[in-house]
């Protein structure tokens, strides 16, 4: 049986008041951590207490750090075993999960988090599980790739938790997640989170969890932060081109996505709008791993302006701030609209959303409302005088250099020697990412060649590294 709990709007409890190891609370406070989210509340007394959960609140609640301190507050250290296991759809959501898993364990001596995730090599991670990990945060094929192989072991296991469930049985992990549950004790704690409960989740719970809490956070917006607005089209792929053509032109975003409901689809926007002159590429989950991560840089560098993604590709972005977000048709599911809508006014930025309405897709519009409780009244489209303006032009470059964390390089490396003797001022370096081996930078683009020779010229830890400008 669920026990359910009511939706929360705000929270005034803090961390101080759960019975958390002191190493986790005085990281937490160097953190700014002291008032907890609404999911963080209803969710972590009873996950410290040893309970099952079934939770559902939207991106950037606060659910990461809820499994996450569980998690860690019962790790045992000394015994250098695979205690928790978290699964992601995504790579890319899985690299995020274990990043922020690490920077809350960071006071907890020796800890070590494992990512294990598919479209990286198998002979690092093999050399890895071998000398051990507490956590392994991965995708579920790599995963049971791994049971199969023997080289990771799950008998230890005290604490599984499913990240984004909904959207893995989208991309057809059901039997997957199956065969790695059989492989964990029975005795295990499982937490299943996600941003919208589908009905094929249901049933994967009442199997995989035993009388959880469930918990569910309201995922309305308020209308100060994001505004929504609806557009009528012709039911065909020139209208809609032209229709999302006109809202860029005239309402010019910096970043924005762009959310397809198919991946062919994805190709075809980001195709076309290409051909228009837009700054803006697609991402979904056929493309190669190493293209992903690269259109994932330029964007968040600020190098290309607009990515058109699938809902699953979307997830794990780890975007601060997104101006806009377009829906090129309304989400097959309502609570992935909504879900689309978050990724935008986020950390109480103003945000907007704009969604095109075939005329086959009036009943959806309808149904929106319905779920919403509100009117959704649609609005005229920019009057055609927008088609003779210029797209928006990113304002970063990005260069790759071919040295990473394996040459023992830092981001202060990079910035020391971009902005050396002959070099670019700071203020014309944006974001640094430095990967196992090789690193990205962004700088204003109208410095990008001087900021490319200064690098070439340069050494960083006394070596020569090769530098280009990625092209998109």
């Amino acid at each position: 049986m669920f026990n359910v709990t009511d939706s929360a709007n705000d929270s005034s409890a803090t961390f101080s008041t759960l019975s958390l190891p002191s190493a986790l609370l005085s990281n937490l406070d160097s953190l700014g951590f002291e008032t907890m989210t609404p999911i963080q509340a209803q969710s972590l007394p009873a996950i410290l207490a040893g309970r099952d959960v079934l939770a559902q609140a939207k991106t950037g609640s606060g659910k990461t750090a809820a499994f996450g301190l569980g998690l860690l507050a019962g790790l045992e250290v000394s015994r250098f075993q695979v205690q928790g296991l978290v699964l992601c759809p995504t790579r890319e959501l899985a690299d995020q999960v274990a990043g922020e898993l690490r920077r809350l364990a960071r006071t907890l001596a020796n800890v070590k988090v494992l990512t294990l995730c598919g479209g990286a090599p198998l002979g690092p991670q093999l050399d890895s599980l071998a000398h051990g990990a507490h956590v392994v945060v991965g995708t579920p094929g790599r995963v049971e790739e791994h049971l199969r192989k023997g080289s990771l072991g799950l008998s230890a296991l005290n604490v599984l938790v499913l990240d984004e469930a909904d959207r893995m049985l989208d991309m057809g992990f059901q039997a997957t997640l199956e065969a790695i549950v059989a492989e964990t004790p029975s005795s295990r704690q499982t937490l299943l989170f996600s941003a919208t409960y589908a009905d094929a989740v249901r049933p994967l719970a009442e199997r995989m969890l035993r009388d959880p809490l469930t918990v569910t956070v309201a995922d309305a917006h308020d209308e100060t932060t994001i505004r929504q607005h609806f557009y009528w089209v012709k039911d065909d792929d020139a209208s809609r081109i032209e229709a999302l053509q006109l809202l860029l032109l005239e309402k010019r975003p910096e970043t924005s996505v762009v959310f397809c409901n198919t991946r062919r689809e994805t190709d075809d926007v980001a195709r076309a709008l290409g051909e228009l002159g837009f700054s803006a590429l697609a991402l979904h989950g056929d493309m190669e791993q190493r293209d992903r991560e690269r259109i994932l840089v330029l964007f968040a560098n600020g190098s290309i302006s607009i990515l058109v993604a699938t809902d699953v590709a979307a997830r794990g972005l780890d975007i601060s701030t997104l101006d806009a977000v377009f829906n090129y048709r309304i989400a097959r599911e309502l609570e992935v609209h909504v879900h689309r809508v978050g990724r935008t006014g986020r950390a109480g930025e103003q945000g907007e959303a704009f969604t095109l309405v075939g005329e086959g897709e009036a009943y959806r519009l309808e149904r929106l409302s319905d779920y919403l409780q509100q009117p959704l009244e649609t609005t005229p489209l920019p009057s055609s005088r927008a088609l003779s303006r210029d797209p928006m032009r990113p304002r970063m470059a990005t260069l790759q250099l071919d040295g990473g964390k394996k040459q023992k390089i830092r981001p202060g490396d990079i910035l020391g020697a971009l902005t050396g003797e002959g070099g670019i001022a700071g203020e014309n370096v944006g974001k640094i990412k430095v990967q196992e081996r090789s690193a990205y930078v962004a700088v204003d683009r109208e410095v990008a060649k001087q900021a490319l020779a200064q690098l070439g010229a340069g050494k960083i830890k006394g070596r020569s590294f090769r530098a280009r400008r990625v092209a998109y």
